[in-house]
């Protein structure tokens, strides 16, 4: 093949092409002077008006209007600004540095917020708003599952660790895409830590190469939590805050995929109990064993003396999981109300004393689900829908807590939205929540941060910031079971993948 050759430029021009570019691809610079107008500012997302963390990653967000330029301006009324501009794709996006130094230097201060376009040569000005950065920092990182929305056949997820001061993501463990041809894939889900730390984490492992995995001290574990005496395979966990000891429920489910009702996917408990897993011994065993009642979602509270459960009395098919397919069944899952429950735990026997009633959402023709206790053992945070445990697929899902003090119940009114506010998490300072949400577009979950300040208020959620602030349009998939944590996973997904696929589960011994 014949190559050929160009003449080099000389010095001269090569200065003078330079100069050329620099002219035509100058950015736009904040205007001093605009005309204002009567109008908010088209933005995704919705950063307005809101409470953020001092440590958050920079809120990049764009302008969904017509127009040739645009640009932002932060004021704290003393003249200190924090600026950013773009072209005509309305992406504006800050400075990492420049954002976090404004941030840390107005702590619990509010700023005045204005959004600029430039159209026809002119600058117009948006109604102004204001953003608040509060003096509480939220913790670090984020865990999530990435996931289809409908997954009736799940290909590649996975499970991943965000940092939330800036845009880094890191793979915990992700099912790998060839062996899923072979039928040697995995799905991997219920991620959890002990006290907001990775120094002890777990998740499990389903379909071919199944297990609950245990990472601590460096080590890596694949379990088997089962025995004939237990109803089956452990499901949703929460460590212990101090001891190296895991509460499950243990659940027989099933899913339906519906075509005409608004509630795509109904998940259904046929059957579940409460059991205790001793990790320093390797030892499982029941601590609620029912028949008829269904209990599930356990969690500790944060001084480890008592466990937090949901409890429905009504069985839809008396533990048969083949009735779960048929049509009445699921009409009759409607009157599945669940209760929020509590035992109380002896630490120095480890034994379990009776349950008592907590809040009783039946009494108001709802159920309540994902039972968790602020840090500070204060507020209970909750998902109040009209029926079922699975609120993530039910567009009457809000967020509720109840004062532990006082028993006042309330809904977080700024944090809610219309469509499906469920699985949440609290920061470890009980300033922040973590929850997903599908008020965007009613199918995919994303993950929304609200501020819970100390008179027990919620305040306007926003969503998790990314770098491109149309990774949230582009993305295809669900962010779920959002979980935070102050240091960042140790283990690569190497690490996991090989304890996964390449070592036999540990069975545990029931006691």
């Amino acid at each position: 093949m014949t190559m050929k050759h160009y003449p080099i430029p000389s010095l001269s021009i090569l200065l003078l092409w330079m100069a050329m570019l620099l002219v035509g691809c100058g950015r736009p610079s904040v205007p001093d002077e605009a005309q204002v107008l009567d109008k908010k500012a088209n933005i995704f997302p919705d950063y307005t008006d809101i409470v953020i963390p001092c440590n958050i990653a920079p809120l990049n967000f764009m302008v969904r209007d017509k127009g040739d330029a645009f640009a932002v301006r932060w004021d704290d009324g003393k003249g200190e600004q924090l600026t950013a501009v773009s072209g005509n794709d309305g992406i504006l996006q800050y400075d990492m540095k420049e954002w976090k130094d404004y941030l840390d230097k107005h702590k619990g201060q509010s700023m005045t917020v204005t959004i600029y376009k430039q159209e026809g040569g002119k600058w117009f000005q948006y109604r102004q708003h204001h953003i608040a950065v509060a003096a509480e920092p939220i913790d670090d990182y984020l865990s999530y599952r990435l996931i289809e929305p409908g997954y009736e056949i799940y290909r590649l997820l996975g499970l991943y660790q965000r940092n939330l001061t800036n845009f880094d993501v890191k793979t915990i463990i992700e099912n790998p895409r060839l062996t899923y041809v072979e039928n040697k894939t995995y799905c991997v889900n219920c991620h959890n830590y002990q006290n907001y730390s990775t120094k002890r984490m777990l998740f499990h492992a389903r379909s071919s190469f199944g297990g609950t995995i245990i990472a601590e001290d460096g080590k890596i574990e694949k379990l088997s939590i089962k025995s004939d005496s237990i109803l089956g395979s452990a499901v949703y966990p929460s460590w212990h805050p101090r001891k190296n000891w895991i509460i499950f429920s243990s659940n027989k489910t099933g899913q339906v995929f519906r075509i005409k009702d608004k509630q795509k996917v109904e998940v259904l408990d046929h059957s579940s109990d409460i059991i205790f897993y001793n990790a320093d011994k390797h030892e499982v065993s029941n601590v609620i064993k029912t028949e008829s009642i269904l209990e599930t979602f356990p969690t500790w509270s944060p001084d480890g003396k008592y466990v937090y459960y949901c409890l429905s009395t009504t069985n839809i098919n008396d533990g048969d999981p083949d009735s779960i397919k048929d049509s009445k069944t699921i009409a009759y899952s409607h009157q599945l109300k669940y209760n929020i429950m509590r035992i109380p735990f002896d630490e120095a026997t480890m034994t379990f004393g009776p349950s008592e009633l907590v809040f009783d959402a039946k009494a108001m023709n709802k159920s309540a689900s994902v039972p968790r206790i602020s840090p500070d053992g204060r507020y209970l945070l909750f998902t109040l829908g009209d029926y079922g445990q699975f609120h993530i697929w039910h567009s009457s899902s809000d967020l509720y807590v109840k004062d532990l003090e006082t028993g006042k119940v309330f809904p977080l009114k700024a944090a809610n939205s219309s469509n499906v506010d469920s699985y949440h998490a609290w920061s470890s300072n009980s300033r922040w929540i973590v929850f997903s949400s599908r008020r965007d577009d009613g199918s995919f979950t994303r993950t929304y941060i609200t501020y819970f300040d100390k008179n027990g208020l919620a305040h306007k959620a926003f969503m998790l910031p990314q770098e491109d602030p149309t990774y949230n349009i582009r993305l295809f998939k669900s962010f779920n079971v959002p979980e935070l944590t102050k240091d960042a996973v140790p283990y690569t997904s190497e690490q996991f993948d090989d304890v996964i696929r390449k070592t036999e589960a540990v069975k545990v011994s029931y006691k």
